[in-house]
């Protein structure tokens, strides 16, 4: 709020106040829809950060907090059992990112902030995050679907290409064979893991994105 007066007597009363971006409720709501609690820590009064939870439908929030506040939270969040992921863009976000189990830094953040984090987000939007989510679990699904297609078929080709049918059958599989069998197990876990460049996220397909890269990994790049 900003008071102006005249000659000391109050003339006009403004109401100033930072509009959210166009997608954040959505953003919002999407991460609570895949399980995830959604805590806002701000430096705010408890009046602006109040409206602001009201807004985009949090109910847990902490307003007024230094960044030591915002460190100490996190950790008292993980002493709870929590896994946190921390989003910041300030300098006075960097000792809860780096706390966090996972830090995401908005792309237009502080150089601080980025360096503090494990995941910088590429756009200012807040479905990055959700992206990202929804990424790690696809990689993930797909890894265990190629250990467990791999040793399937390892289970199965290995005691055939040591000759277990030949006592019964008389066949022995040939080098020739038993080389293109590997090859064809190699090939089908990659193509399986190239299947992720295919994939699109609630997000993309959202916005009608496709290939656009919602977030990087510090550790893939380096």
């Amino acid at each position: 709020m900003v008071y102006l007066a005249v000659d000391g007597r109050l003339a006009a009363l403004f109401g100033i106040s930072d509009p959210l971006r166009a997608d954040t409720v959505a953003a919002v709501k999407r991460l609570q829809a895949d399980g995830l609690k959604v805590v806002m820590l701000t430096g705010d009064n408890e009046h602006t950060a109040a409206a602001i939870a009201r807004e985009v439908g949090i109910d847990d929030f902490r307003a007024g907090l230094l960044p030591e506040d915002k460190h100490a939270e996190i950790e008292r969040l993980q002493q709870a059992g929590e896994i946190v992921g921390m989003v910041g863009d300030g300098i006075n976000d960097a000792p809860a990112l780096a706390r966090a189990n996972v830090g995401f830094a908005i792309g237009q953040g502080t150089d601080v902030a980025i360096e503090s984090a494990g995941i910088t987000l590429m756009r200012s939007s807040l479905h990055g995050i959700a992206d990202a989510i929804e990424i790690s679990r696809m990689t993930l699904r797909n890894i265990k679907q190629n250990l467990v297609g791999a040793f399937g078929y390892n289970t199965l080709c290995i005691p055939i290409a040591a000759g277990v049918l030949y006592p019964f059958t008389g066949m022995l599989l040939s080098p020739m064979i038993a080389g293109a069998a590997m090859s064809l197990s190699s090939i089908t876990v990659v193509s399986n893991a190239n299947r992720l460049r295919l994939l699109r996220t609630r997000g993309d397909v959202n916005a009608g994105r496709r290939g656009a890269p919602a977030a990087e990994s510090k550790e893939a790049l380096s």
